[in-house]
């Protein structure tokens, strides 16, 4: 079987190494030529993610094509699927999901808990907003935006015009939500196959430094009834996409034990990685094996596990990644590091991850962070 992934980042490499472990022929579309899939797939397309013709090819090519992130060109996806192309998670829910107001939409319409929301197209709307939702509230760009950037929290009527300005650039369409008053920052990863088998994981407890995902932990430190809402609730999500695929539902938890859906992801999701050593079968198995029409494997949570992100070191790239310190990161007890094979390093950018599986969580996050402090990508 072939299957197509549009997207050769570390989630496409990810979702590579699982299909190849089954026998799958692997065709990658990606604009960098030495993207991180690059080696290890059988095929590379070198083309842009909205490059109507090299999609077309990609899908002539192959049996399934899926996706490793949200920002790509849903338009011929669109028609592909109407051809009969298979595509999941589907060209449709790709679309609704890409707009934050839409997507927003529709989960209020599907009955999932959200916060309070508008669109809006000027600076006057989100004054009005204000007035109703109070400050601080945030404002997002509805499209693009990814690790805090697109949005920006506006703490009084006086922030609005320059907020607008920095999101808007002219042309972006807005939207503003409520600011929620939140305990913490969970997420649940769900994943259905198109004849209807579904399957959940373990709750995890999300921290973000800088609006990055820094941490997680798993499981999360919640109540047995918010778990249970929580994985009720990304089911319910999967019912209103009609999700074929991994979907990651972040979520705030509430100061009672409720909880409102922050976002959805329509892939395997870097919140999820701890799957990868933690659970019976990693997220990235699981999507592919869903994508495919395989049956799904065991989600289980065999030990307490902390996931820490590896970032790009604030120090000027040298040109192509250097990794420092993996030997004394790999010589703390239970560590497991995962370097993405990104050829530049940039501030901030996901160059790697690690995980520590430990009999305490409280264990494993300390382990996580002597290694985390060991290890630094320039």
């Amino acid at each position: 079987m072939k299957i197509g992934i549009i997207g050769g980042g570390q989630l496409g490499k990810m979702m590579t190494l699982e299909a190849k472990k089954m026998g799958l022929h692997v065709i990658v579309l990606d604009p960098a030529k030495n993207c991180p899939s690059h080696s290890i797939s059988d095929e590379h397309i070198v083309a842009g993610f909205d490059d109507a013709a090299a999609i077309k090819e990609l899908a002539a090519k192959s049996d399934v094509v899926t996706y490793e992130f949200e920002h790509i060109g849903a338009g011929p996806l669109i028609e592909l699927e109407a051809a009969g192309c298979k595509i999941f998670p589907t060209a449709k829910s790709l679309k609704v999901i890409q707009d934050k107001l839409t997507q927003k939409q529709a989960l209020k319409e599907g009955g999932a808990p959200v916060g309070e929301f508008a669109g809006v197209g000027s600076a006057a709307e989100v004054e009005a907003c204000g007035k109703v939702f109070g400050y601080p509230l945030m404002l997002k760009a509805r499209t693009g935006g990814y690790d805090g950037k697109g949005n920006f929290l506006v703490k009084s009527p006086g922030e609005v015009a320059g907020a607008c300005q920095v999101l808007q650039r002219g042309a972006a369409a807005l939207m503003v939500e409520k600011f929620v008053d939140f305990e913490m920052e969970i997420s649940v990863l769900a994943c259905r196959t198109e004849s209807g088998q579904t399957t959940v994981y373990p709750v995890g407890q999300n921290n973000h430094a800088d609006s990055i995902l820094s941490e997680t932990r798993v499981p999360a430190s919640i109540s047995a009834e918010t778990r249970v809402l929580a994985l009720n609730t990304a089911l319910q999500v999967m019912d209103v996409f009609k999700g074929v695929g991994m979907f990651c539902t972040e979520m705030f938890v509430l100061k009672d034990g409720g909880i409102l859906i922050n976002e959805v992801a329509p892939r395997p999701h870097n919140s999820g990685h701890y799957s990868i050593e933690g659970c019976v079968t990693s997220q990235f198995e699981n999507h592919v094996r869903a994508v495919c029409g395989l049956p799904l494997g065991d989600t289980s949570l065999l030990l307490p596990v902390v996931m820490r992100n590896i970032l790009g070191s604030d120090i000027e790239s040298r040109g192509r990644a250097v990794v420092d310190g993996l030997d004394r990161a790999l010589a703390v007890e239970g560590v497991k590091v995962h370097i993405y094979g990104k050829e530049e390093s940039q501030h901030k950018r996901k160059m790697g991850h690690l995980t520590v599986m430990a009999d305490t969580l409280e264990l494993a996050a300390e382990r996580a962070g002597e290694a985390w402090s060991q290890i630094k990508i320039y």
